[in-house]
């Protein structure tokens, strides 16, 4: 869809991306443990709200709308009503409409297209945030939660790690068809940590990694699922990370730029977006992200785009082979040529089609309601020219972001450009 008013992203803010690895992560073997603690849902909603204000030039009381994405802050911390804790942020946010929304890992893209729809129903300042702490529980329960975004009556019992299980049952099905093995997906598994090393908001920044780890399972790097059926399809190296954080954004009309004093050529624009949901539990094609695929269809008819236009992506990389299936929905690449796309060095820093600067949801992390809001975030510092060490040579005229909730049954895209 095209927004029926202009709308711009004019500044924003990530909180560090934390969980386990991390070095300011407070586990038992920090130097640390017992002295101090891991932030909480709340202290790293607030500090991106509030650095994002800052960052945008743009003053609280000046905020019209507020909408804050999260997944299941109800589960790890026990905490929902988060439209009531975003307008904790700061006193001058206290009587505005606030709201939360949630669609799984999509969450966050999901609350951008309401604030499109804020800006298109005559709001001109609205800010957006994403926030998820699930650092709270061990593995397997932490999974038992996040499995709440399968159909959980019929899908929860595939394995004790649902989603990663879902995920392999994805790569049994692609290699099956196209050749190949999960040993072909290391490249872009060592892309993601490359990038994230260059990082210093992700997640894995220090971890190390390189293409023989990640290509052959290891007691460092293991096949992990019980199910015998797909265990061998995927290592710990293939998949997203359990991190805590948050990003925020701001979104601004035309006449909302003038309230702040900010020309066109200072922001970027969000220019279409597709919104797809399919049926829950029920995938047509392994191979294929076709929900993604309806939601790319939709934003690019509506910006008259296609995948030639693209100059840098921000992807759903929840594990290794979603990535390769992403660039195939995205038309970056036919069919059964996205492992091999990856492969090539095509997304790379220098590639033709830079995708996931900043690591991914596999190197920067994946605190899941954040996830969404941090894309839109990571291409508008892109085309910016602000991400530092990860910075593009040349910073990207035209950006998409895909972002997906569940097995590929909630997704949204958006599309972005620097106004000349």
């Amino acid at each position: 869809m095209h927004p029926a008013r202009p709308v711009y992203v004019v500044g924003g803010a990530h909180t560090p991306f934390i969980g386990k690895f991390h070095p300011d992560f407070i586990w038992k073997g920090h130097p640390a443990f017992g002295k101090r603690e891991n932030p909480t849902l709340e202290q790293h909603l607030h500090r991106a709200v509030r650095e994002a204000l800052e960052n945008s030039g743009v003053a609280p009381a000046q905020v019209d709308r507020g909408i804050v994405s999260n997944f299941v802050g109800e589960l790890f911390v026990g905490q929902g009503h988060l439209g009531a804790m975003l307008a904790g942020a700061h006193p001058d946010l206290a009587y505005k409409p606030f709201h939360r929304v949630e669609g799984a890992c999509a969450s966050g893209a999901l609350a951008l297209v309401s604030g499109i729809e804020a800006i298109a129903a005559g709001a001109n300042l609205v800010l957006v945030a994403g926030v998820e702490v699930q650092t709270t529980v061990g593995a397997k329960q932490g999974a038992d939660f996040l499995a709440r975004a399968a159909h959980y009556a019929r899908e929860r019992e595939i394995d004790p790690f649902t989603f990663p299980c879902l995920f392999a049952r994805r790569a049994k099905a692609y290699f099956e068809r196209h050749g190949g093995t999960t040993a072909d997906l290391a490249p872009i598994v060592l892309k993601a940590y490359t990038n994230a090393a260059r990082n210093p908001y992700a997640h894995m920044r220090a971890a190390a990694m390189d293409l023989a780890t990640a290509a052959a399972p290891s007691e460092r790097n293991p096949n992990f699922l019980e199910n015998p059926d797909y265990k061998e399809f995927l290592k710990v190296s293939d998949c997203s990370q359990v991190s805590d954080g948050a990003s925020s954004v701001v979104l601004a009309s035309p006449d909302g730029l003038e309230q702040v004093g900010v020309s066109a050529n200072e922001a970027v624009e969000i220019v279409a977006f597709g919104h797809a949901t399919g049926p829950l539990g029920e995938v047509n094609d392994l191979t294929v992200l076709d929900v993604t695929r309806h939601a790319v269809q939709q934003a690019y008819l509506s910006a008259g785009w296609n995948a030639t236009d693209v100059g840098v992506a921000e992807v759903h990389d929840c594990f290794s082979i979603t990535e390769a299936l992403m660039y195939e929905a995205l038309g970056f690449c036919a069919e059964g040529d996205g492992v091999r796309f990856g492969a090539d060095g095509n997304t790379t820093l220098t590639g033709s089609i830079p995708v996931n600067t900043g690591g991914g949801l596999m190197g920067f992390g994946h605190p899941v309601g954040a996830t969404g809001v941090k894309q839109a975030l990571e291409i508008y510092r892109q085309m910016l020219g602000l991400c530092g060490d990860y910075q593009l040579a040349t910073p990207p005229e035209r950006g998409v972001a895909a972002n997906m909730g569940g097995d590929d049954r909630t997704s949204v895209v958006t599309l972005y450009q620097r106004v000349q």
